[in-house]
C-alpha cells in the first residue's frame, strides 16, 4: 500500500437536493498540487468536519468529540486516517490508532467520520495511491491558470509580431 498525504481543500455543506462533499487535495508544501479527491458525504458529517476545522465548541459533545474523549481516556492516539479503497461511489477508510502499549490498531470507518476525527486530533490524512488512480480529479483552477497563461503567451507573441503595415 503506497499512501499519499492529503490536505482538506474544501468542505461543501449541502442541503436539500445539493450533496455535501469534502475535497481532499494532494499535500504539497508549496500549495501547487493539481490533484483533488472529491468524496460525497452526508450533510451532518460535513457539518461535523466544518465544526472541527473551525474548532467550534458545542454545549454538549458531538459524536466525534465524544470518541476523541474516549480515546484520550484510554491513552490511545490517532496516528493517521487513511482512505484505503473505493468501490463505485463508496469510499473506505481506516483510522490508525496507537494504544498506550504502542500497538497499532486499524479501525474500519467511513471517510467522513475518520476525517471528522482527524481534524479534531490534528492527525494526518492519507489516501492510497490506488484510490487516487481511480477517483482523483485534476484541480480545474490550476488547469484554468494554465489556459490563461497560454492565451497570454499567444497574445504576447501576436503583439510582438504586429507591425504598422499590418493595419494599412
Amino acid at each position: 500500500m503506497s499512501l499519499k498525504r492529503m490536505d482538506i481543500q474544501t468542505v461543501v455543506v449541502g442541503g436539500g437536493p445539493i450533496s455535501s462533499v469534502i475535497v481532499l487535495r494532494l499535500h504539497d508544501p508549496r500549495g501547487v498540487s493539481s490533484l483533488s479527491l472529491p468524496i460525497k458525504i452526508g450533510t451532518i458529517e460535513a457539518s461535523a468536519i466544518s465544526l472541527g476545522i473551525d474548532q467550534e465548541s458545542t454545549e454538549r459533545p458531538l459524536t466525534h468529540d465524544l470518541l476523541r474523549s474516549v480515546l484520550d481516556s484510554l491513552d490511545a492516539d490517532i496516528k493517521s486516517v487513511r482512505i484505503v479503497g473505493v468501490r463505485g461511489t463508496t469510499f473506505f477508510s481506516q483510522i490508525e490508532l496507537i494504544s498506550k502499549e504502542g500497538e497499532h490498531i486499524y479501525v474500519d470507518a467511513r471517510p467522513s467520520d475518520a476525517i471528522a476525527l482527524a481534524v479534531r486530533t490534528n492527525a494526518p490524512i492519507f489516501a492510497d495511491e490506488s484510490v487516487l488512480e481511480i477517483a482523483a480529479a485534476p484541480d480545474f483552477t490550476d488547469v484554468e491558470k494554465d489556459v490563461h497563461a497560454q492565451e497570454f503567451e499567444e497574445f504576447r507573441q501576436f503583439i510582438e509580431g504586429v507591425s504598422p503595415e499590418d493595419f494599412s
